[in-house]
């Protein structure tokens, strides 16, 4: 069996834990937009494979047409996307996060929870960038950009983000549960 096919035999043993994410709502705060659609949080959702776990992420959320995808740690400065919705699966270690900006939520994440990010919700590692290794991915394979709550990037962003179509299938649980059902 060559290394490729090891990799596949990998993804097909990493199982999902079925389980409802946790939600949390963010109101805009005059420097970012936020979104009325929660961040969705599973905790420990993804069983990962000891080898490969960011291939298996990776191939999970491009099967459910979640694609673009990169691996890296998260930025330690605030920050969001207008014209996406972003996802990211944690593949190894744990970090504090801050959604919503500065007077936003924290939110502790840790290999094996994924978290769903709608477009306009600013986040940042409180931790060092590299304390965590995330896949991160957008629906239908979107472009993302990067605002950081300047002056001059609204109106732009909040109209980018009104115009967005809701994604066609949840990250974790394709066309079964998560966002469909709790961002429709």
């Amino acid at each position: 069996m060559g290394s490729i096919s090891h990799v596949f035999l990998f993804i097909i043993l990493m199982q999902l834990n079925r389980i409802e994410p946790e939600k949390y709502f963010l109101q805009g705060d005059g420097i970012f937009p936020n979104n009325p659609l929660p961040v969705l949080h599973y905790p420990q959702v993804l069983k990962l494979p000891k080898l490969f776990p960011a291939v298996a992420i990776k191939k999970l959320f491009q099967n459910n047409n979640w694609k673009n995808n990169w691996k890296h740690g998260i930025y330690t400065f605030h920050h969001y996307h207008s014209i996406t919705h972003e996802v990211l699966g944690v593949c190894k270690g744990e970090t504090l996060l801050m959604l919503g900006g500065e007077n936003g939520i924290p939110v502790f994440i840790q290999a094996g929870d994924v978290l769903l990010i709608p477009a306009g919700v600013a986040h940042m590692n409180l931790g060092k960038e590299n304390d965590v290794t995330c896949v991160a991915a957008y629906p239908d394979g979107r472009d993302y950009d990067m605002n950081y709550g300047k002056p001059g990037e609204r109106p732009k962003a909040d109209n980018n983000i009104d115009s967005l179509p809701l994604p066609g299938s949840d990250t974790v649980y394709a066309l079964n549960d998560g966002l469909l059902k709790l961002w429709h």
